[in-house]
C-alpha cells in the first residue's frame, strides 16, 4: 500500500468518474484486533490497543484516501453482554454504525471456534443490514494450528446458516500485516461509487485532546492489571501550545475506588510517573512538539454504572 507521503504529486481532492468511497464498519466481540487492522490498514495509529478486552469504547473514524477510493473505516467496541450501563453505552455505539454501513468487516478470531457472542452478531448484521455486504475477516491466523483450519473456518462460514451472506472472505494477521492488501482490495470492490467525504490529508475525526486522553488511558491499561484499567477513564482539561516547540497538556484520570487510584499512583508516585512518561512519548509522536504531560488521578465513585457521570466523561 502506498504511503500518502509518497503521493504528494496526486491531487487527493480531485476524483475521478469511477471514484469508489463508503463507510466500512470493523465488526466484532472483543479483542479480536479490530483497532489493530484498522490501525495496520491505514500505516498510522488512530486507534489505541492492548490485549485486554473492551479497549474500545468509542467509535473510532480511520481515513483512508488514494486517488480511486476513500475508505472511512469505523472502528467500534467489540459486542458483549452488557454489565453496566458503561456496556450497554459501548455497545449501542457499535450496533448504531449498522445501519450506515456501505460494507461490514465481520471479524472473528479465527485460531478458536466460534463463541455464543459471534453466533448472535451474525444474527444481528442478518437482522440489521440484510442487503449490505459482509466480508468475514478471519484474523490471528497466525496462532491457528493447523488441524483446524478447516473446521475453524467452516464454522465461521456456517454462522449465516444455510445463506452464502458473506461476499467474500480473507484470513489475515493484522499485527504483521499478512493479507492486508487482499483484504484492502475486497473492501474496495465492496463499495460504490460516490464521493470524496472528507480532504485527502485528513486521517481520523477525532481531535488531538481525544486522542491524548485516549493514549494516557492507553498506558494506564499497559501498566495495570486486573479490574482497575476496567474502571478507568481520561479525560483532558487542558492542550495548549506554550511555543512551537512545546505543548502543555493536563490529564484527570478517573477511577471508582480510593484502592484503584492508590494502585494507578504507586509507591511515592512511581506507577503515575511510569504512565506519565510512556504517554508523554506516545502524544510527543501524535503533536511533533516536545509534551508537559500533567496527571491528576481522582476518585468517581461507580461511575460505570451512572449515567450522568457518564456523560461528564465524554461518553454520550
Amino acid at each position: 500500500m502506498d504511503d500518502l507521503a509518497d503521493m504528494n504529486w496526486v491531487d487527493l481532492d480531485e476524483v475521478p468518474p469511477d471514484h469508489r468511497s463508503g463507510f466500512a464498519a470493523l465488526i466484532g466481540r472483543p479483542n479480536v484486533g479490530k483497532s489493530t487492522l484498522m490501525n495496520s490498514l491505514l500505516g498510522e495509529k488512530v486507534a489505541i490497543v492492548s490485549p485486554k478486552p473492551q479497549t474500545t469504547r468509542n467509535r473510532i473514524l480511520g481515513i483512508m484516501t488514494r486517488p480511486e477510493y476513500q475508505i472511512i473505516f469505523m472502528d467500534t467496541p467489540g459486542l458483549h453482554q452488557p454489565k453496566h450501563q458503561l456496556g450497554r453505552y459501548m455497545v449501542a455505539k457499535a450496533q448504531s454504525v449498522i445501519p450506515d454501513a456501505d460494507v461490514i468487516l465481520f471479524m472473528v478470531d479465527v485460531s478458536v471456534e466460534p463463541t455464543a457472542d459471534e453466533q448472535d452478531i451474525a444474527r444481528l448484521l442478518l437482522r440489521q443490514a440484510p442487503g449490505t455486504p459482509v466480508l468475514l475477516v478471519l484474523n490471528k491466523m497466525d496462532r491457528l494450528p493447523p488441524d483446524k483450519v478447516e473446521p475453524h473456518c467452516n464454522a465461521y462460514w456456517s454462522l449465516g446458516g444455510t445463506q452464502t451472506w458473506y461476499q467474500d472472505w480473507m484470513m489475515t494477521t493484522a499485527t504483521t500485516g499478512a493479507n492486508l492488501d487482499k483484504l484492502l482490495q475486497q473492501i474496495v470492490r465492496a463499495l460504490p461509487t460516490g464521493p470524496r467525504y472528507y480532504p485527502g490529508d485528513q486521517i481520523t475525526d477525532q481531535t488531538e485532546r481525544q486522542i491524548a486522553a485516549e493514549l494516557v488511558r492507553e498506558q494506564v491499561l499497559r501498566f495495570t492489571h486486573q479490574e482497575v484499567p476496567h474502571a478507568v477513564a481520561v479525560v483532558v482539561e487542558q492542550f495548549k501550545a506554550r511555543s512551537a516547540t512545546l505543548t502543555y497538556v493536563a490529564a484527570n484520570i478517573f477511577v471508582e475506588r480510593d484502592s484503584q487510584k492508590g494502585i494507578i499512583i504507586g509507591k511515592n508516585g512511581a506507577m503515575l510517573q511510569k504512565i506519565g512518561a510512556a504517554a508523554r512519548q506516545q502524544i510527543e509522536r501524535l503533536t511533533g512538539t516536545q509534551i508537559f504531560l500533567e496527571l491528576q488521578v481522582n476518585v468517581s465513585a461507580d461511575w460505570r454504572r451512572d449515567e450522568r457521570r457518564l456523560r461528564r466523561l465524554g461518553y454520550q
